[in-house]
Parts: structure tokens; sequence; C-alpha cells
């Protein structure tokens, strides 16, 4: 991913689809991108979400800046962890954010396979 991308998804919030059954998109706040372009989310309220994951492994992010009319959608595959340093530190995040009245009960890792941008303009669309 690019400092572009990487840019839009640090300080924007994310709409995650997945689908089996049935399509589902929900907004993510706890979210980053790690040194080698995975995406990770704290997985405080994704119950749909980890359904589609283990029907398929697929999943889809959005993010966009409004005000600067860019945004970029990432393809790739998921998996939901309980354990490591990266699922310890968004434990923490998660508590820290709400006093500890969320639980944060695990670690969706998002591995990229395909950005797309979908900014307006003659770049909409483009693969990069």
């Amino acid at each position: 991913m690019n400092d572009a991308v990487k840019n839009v998804l640090n300080n924007n919030l994310w709409t995650i689809a997945t689908y089996s059954d049935e399509p589902n998109a929900v907004p993510v706040a706890f979210k980053m991108v790690t040194a080698d372009d995975r995406l990770l989310v704290g997985d405080v309220f994704l119950d749909t979400t980890l359904k589609n994951i283990t029907a398929n492994g697929k999943v889809a992010v959005s993010a966009y800046d409004g005000a600067m009319m860019e945004g970029y959608q990432i393809k790739g595959h998921a998996e939901h962890t309980t354990e490591g340093a990266e699922f310890e530190a968004m434990v923490k995040t998660v508590k820290s954010a709400f006093g500890g009245a969320l639980d944060c009960k695990g670690l969706l890792i998002i591995y990229p396979e395909r950005v797309i941008v979908t900014t307006p303009g003659a770049d909409n669309k483009k693969e990069l």
C-alpha cells in the first residue's frame, strides 16, 4: 500500500464488508495498519462479520476522506485471533477508550490482496 492509502486508512473510519448468506457492512473505529500492511480491527461487535468470515474468509474494507474526496477499497482475506501481542495491545486500546465499559473479544487480521481507488475522477476503479 502506498502512503496515500495508508494516510486515508490511518485518519478515517473504515467500513468492513463481508458476505455469506447475507451481505453485511459495519463501521469500525478500533483499527490500525501494521508496518507490513496488514489491517487490524478490534472485535467489539463483529458477530455477523465473523460468521461471514468463517464461511469464506473474504472481506472488503472501504475508507474515505469526505473532506478531501479521496477513498480506497481494500479486498482480501481475514482471520480472527484471541492471542498474541497485537491482540493484547488492542484489548488495552479498547479498555482505555471506554474506561473498561467495552471488551475487545478478539482481533480481526486482514491480509490485503487488492487496493482499488474509489476517489471520484479519472483513477476511479483503478487498481494500485
